[in-house]
């Protein structure tokens, strides 16, 4: 759900700045972009869509207990976020894929801001529930369950900015560079046309403004993360024992049986901002939370491994950016081998919300809401093969899916869009 949902909300705003630019110089440019990517938006939102349904169900099927504990608070978020899905979808996502034709350019432009807002106001409230989870403001838990005492708190709570700007920054960065592979790959068989040209440079400049507010937007996360999660942040610097120097592991394996790093490649004296703190001065370790420390190895790669592709795609976005700064950013004039990587590169995004999701909520392990009701407490009783086997219809199903996708974006890539005019004598 969640890597739909971020390419949605990406190419929701990016269709809208189309639809604007479509009004000022080269309109036939700008039009056809929107035409060809209005397609893909669909697919994503059908997709994600389709992937929450079976959330909804998860909730009363693998943790029937948790909406007892939290509904006073989970209800309203849940609400309006399906409530905002289907009122959007109802009102104005119909209008904006099938009345383009019907509508004046300044309506149409309209619908698909408003689509836009249905989509962030979904997004919005999902992430309000989650960021209260990890950091539980605004309610108290008595006899059990949460009551809610100030609501503006609840929704706005401390980890909702930094992760509202870590979804944002990473859609960003999901639908710039798929954007970037795609165009790479027409532009490779037909390197003399230019009607690329406006998609590339939009994505281009979409991917480097991303990278610049992602760095801010991991920053910001990591240090609200010492401050309301300290065993998180352990786990992610890798940091065993209290007390100790506050090096920063850059890489190793860590060991649970040892309560160390194995083969660890040290910086030392630079993990101090990593690490939450007593009060006192000391630096908060792993010890400090035995029997209830998240998966250390799992939280610990999965943020580097977020990292490593935050870099590849500075990387790759900067070398562009020098490589077609005097060229007016047309992508035919890169060579084949930089095609084939900005092709590559466009899974990078999907790599990056993975592993962004592993960290966030792996680390919140093995809490549910941090620090009051922990996973063992809501989950249902169910057969270890029960879950084998859902898990992997589940997974099959979602393959099939991203398969159906990919195959989809891949031929409208080949063969471009087709409009079709339902008239009575026209095919």
């Amino acid at each position: 759900m969640l890597l739909f949902l971020v390419l949605e909300f990406g190419l929701a705003w990016v269709l809208l700045y189309f639809r604007i630019r479509a009004a000022g110089v080269n309109p036939a440019g700008w039009i056809g972009a929107y035409r060809f990517w209005v397609r893909v938006f669909a697919l994503a939102f059908i997709l994600s869509f389709a992937a929450g349904l079976p959330v909804l169900i998860q909730f009363g099927s693998l943790w029937p207990d948790l909406m007892g504990k939290i509904g006073d608070v989970a209800g309203p978020l849940l609400a309006a976020a399906i409530l905002s899905t289907f009122i959007f979808k109802s009102c104005f996502l119909g209008a904006m894929l099938y009345g383009m034709r019907r509508l004046s350019d300044v309506v149409h432009t309209v619908i698909v801001a408003m689509v836009a807002i249905g989509v962030s106001l979904s997004a919005f409230f999902m992430l309000a529930l989650i960021s209260w989870m990890h950091t539980p403001a605004g309610a108290t838990l008595l006899g059990g369950h949460y009551v809610v005492n100030d609501a503006m708190l609840v929704v706005f709570n401390p980890a909702l900015p930094w992760y509202g700007a870590l979804f944002a920054t990473v859609s960003m960065l999901v639908t710039a560079f798929l954007m970037m592979g795609v165009v790479a790959g027409q532009a490779g068989r037909n390197p003399g046309a230019r009607a690329y040209q406006l998609v590339f440079r939009t994505a281009l400049t979409l991917a480097v403004s991303g990278i610049v507010l992602h760095a801010i937007a991991v920053g910001g996360t990591v240090h609200m993360t010492t401050l309301y999660q300290p065993a998180k942040a352990a786990a992610i610097a890798g940091y065993w024992h209290s007390g100790s120097p506050p090096d920063l592991v850059l890489a190793g394996w860590p060991d649970v049986a040892t309560a160390s790093n194995r083969y660890a490649w040290v910086w030392q004296g630079r993990g101090a901002a990593w690490l939450g703190s007593d009060g006192m001065g000391g630096w908060r370790g792993l010890d400090e939370f035995s029997g209830m420390t998240p998966p250390v190895a799992l939280t610990f790669w999965s943020f580097r491994i977020a990292v490593v592709i935050g870099l590849l795609m500075a990387l790759v976005a900067c070398f562009t950016v020098l490589r077609l700064r005097r060229q007016q950013y047309d992508p035919g004039v890169l060579s084949a081998r930089w095609h084939s990587v900005l092709k590559a590169m466009g899974a990078s995004g999907a790599v990056l919300v993975l592993a962004t999701m592993a960290y966030v909520q792996s680390g919140s392990f093995p809490y549910v809401v941090y620090g009051t009701v922990t996973l063992s407490e809501v989950v249902a009783s169910v057969s270890f093969f029960t879950l084998l086997g859902t898990n992997a219809l589940y997974s099959a199903c979602y393959l099939v899916l991203s398969v159906g996708f990919l195959q989809l974006l891949r031929y409208i890539s080949r063969y471009g869009v087709i409009p079709v005019g339902r008239r009575r004598g026209r095919a």
